[in-house]
């Protein structure tokens, strides 16, 4: 994302009034925990109140994406429902039925369990009132538009200011609430016959203003997966969303639009209704290959398994962070030709974002994916293979020479003594800080104080005890940062705001609820100072958060 300067341009006073259908307002009196754990249905029913003249969001404001779980009795029956659905070999039968959070310990039969859910966006100061809450239109009808997320995908809605500050984008599905499997469906311009869900779902890039007008963009990509994050380039001219994501569930070979749909994508934002949309066939706009690092080649399509995209000073950036493939780094896309000499090295000075897909080989894809390649490992972060000590998820730059980002840690729930160890025991997850030295970035070091690394915490409402399905606790810990954003202050110091990852004994760690958090970082120190990350929202029961940004209208510097 880009950085934020705070000053009298950012916020700017006047009166609330009515101004949408569909959210939820709070007065300073309100509770944050009950109107955080509301359910989809009291939250639409409520009228919305917006920033009188500009629209429904505040500038300067935080955008915190987040998704309920809603239960519906009788949907997963244990031992008859079949796993995933439309099954026809290799099947699984559910072990649990719907009831939250009990319902995850399926995903230890099913690889691709998921329940869709809605999404929502929470509007806080940034100190962490809750101000109003906005329902993301669901798409329950096929004329009606809208996106449901995953709930138990802790890779997805990640928010992202446009180029210009005008419009947050974030992705999702075209599909029912409450649907199993979604999230490693194929989507139905790119078929995957080894694919072991069955089902066939659009996924959809959705852009809100600041009068929290909806619009979306379908796309075939990420077929057997997901997108993660989207960045819309609105200024000079310019109107192209960049996407972040995965593809692939199946076996290899992949299908070439598998391949085709992985990683960095460009799209031109739809101004018809979702019904209306007929994508085509997915679009990359960058690609990476070990083979560029002199790695032997591993399995094409999942060197691009991105999470976090930033846009800055013209160049795009991904980061890298799981997976069984790859390079877990920091990546950005060079559009002069000059920048990746080896496979590492900087964005050129005067570099442009890209405008159009990348021009591929078709005859290449399944020897070489995606060629001729046009990313790189920016110089200074890891290039080891499969790392186990890198975990890169949110990026933000706070300056030409510092960089910011969340390493979300290695998930391992190992449990002694009241502590999850593996988790405690890091020393690179948190927020790590970057300085440009010339050349080259180097790490400064890595905030974690205050996130208790490993530690559990309780959530009200939720399981106390041992979950019989894997034999550890219910509680989580925070394990480390996913997705990020920032503001640089006007006394040489800059404020992060992070959403936890999380690990524990639940069947799926990505349902845990996890928390909003916050630190001040001194922004010329070069050794860590004494600060400390403080809560600034936790989730409640059947909650996850997901996505930080600033609101819509915000100033963006670029």
């Amino acid at each position: 994302m880009m950085s934020l300067r705070s000053g009298p341009t950012a916020v700017r006073r006047s009166r609330w009034r009515a101004a949408l259908p569909l959210a939820l307002s709070l007065t300073a009196g309100s509770s944050l925990l009950g109107a955080a754990t509301a359910s989809a249905a009291s939250v639409s029913a409520h009228p919305a109140h917006g920033w009188d003249g500009d629209g429904y969001f505040r500038p300067g404001n935080l955008l915190v994406s987040q998704t309920q779980y809603a239960n519906r009795a009788g949907a997963i029956v244990p031992g008859v429902t079949v796993l995933p659905p439309g099954c026809t070999s290799g099947c699984a039968l559910a072990t649990a039925d719907a009831a939250y959070p009990q319902v995850w310990n399926n995903a230890l039969a099913d690889a691709s369990f998921g329940v869709t859910s809605r999404a929502f966006l929470d509007q806080l100061t940034p100190s962490g009132r809750l101000v109003s809450v906005l329902p993301v239109p669901a798409g329950s009808r096929p004329w009606a538009g809208g996106m449901v997320t995953s709930f138990s995908s802790k890779s997805e809605l990640a928010l992202n200011l446009s180029t210009s500050g005008r419009a947050v984008t974030f992705m999702g599905y075209v599909a029912r609430p409450e649907s199993l499997d979604v999230s490693n469906s194929n989507t139905p311009g790119v078929i995957d016959l080894t694919n072991p869900v069955s089902g066939a779902d659009y996924r959809v890039v959705a852009t809100v203003d600041q009068r929290g007008h909806f619009r979306f963009t379908q796309t075939n990509a990420y077929s057997g997966n997901n997108g993660r994050a989207a960045i819309l380039n609105d200024t000079g001219g310019a109107n192209v969303l960049y996407t972040a994501g995965n593809a692939g569930n199946g076996a290899s070979p992949e299908p070439d639009g598998v391949i085709t749909g992985a990683g960095a994508q460009i799209l031109t934002p739809s101004r018809v209704p979702e019904w209306l949309q007929q994508p085509g066939a997915p679009t990359p706009v960058g690609s990476f290959n070990v083979t560029q690092l002199g790695d032997k080649p591993d399995k094409i399509g999942k060197d691009t398994n991105f999470r976090g995209l930033a846009i800055f000073d013209n160049a795009v950036y991904y980061t890298k962070g799981s997976g069984g493939n790859g390079v877990n780094t920091v990546y950005f896309l060079d559009t002069t030709g000059h920048g990746c000499p080896s496979g590492v090295g900087l964005p050129e000075p005067g570099a442009t974002l890209p405008a159009s897909p990348i021009a591929y080989d078709p005859a290449l894809l399944q020897t070489k994916g995606v060629f001729p390649y046009n990313m790189c490992v920016l110089a200074g972060f890891p290039t080891a293979l499969k790392s186990a000590m890198s975990f890169p998820f949110g990026l933000w730059f706070a300056n030409a020479s510092t960089l910011y980002v969340a390493d979300e840690g290695n998930g391992d729930n190992t449990y002694s003594a009241g502590t999850y160890t593996g988790a405690a025991a890091q020393t690179t997850a948190g927020l790590q800080k970057w300085v440009r030295d010339g050349g080259t970035w180097k790490l400064a070091y890595t905030l974690a104080g205050g996130l208790d690394l490993g530690v559990p915490y309780t959530v009200p409402g939720y399981p106390v005890g041992i979950n019989a399905a894997t034999g550890l606790p219910w509680a989580p810990a925070t394990d480390g940062l996913r997705n990020i954003t920032g503001r640089v202050n006007q006394d040489g110091t800059v404020t992060i705001w992070a959403v936890t990852s999380t690990v524990s004994g639940n069947g799926d760690q990505g349902a845990d609820p996890n928390k909003l958090v916050a630190i001040t970082d001194h922004l010329a120190a070069l050794s860590p100072p004494a600060e400390a990350f403080s809560t600034v929202r936790a989730a409640g029961f059947g909650q996850a958060l997901r996505g930080v940004s600033f609101t819509p209208g915000t100033q963006a510097d670029h």
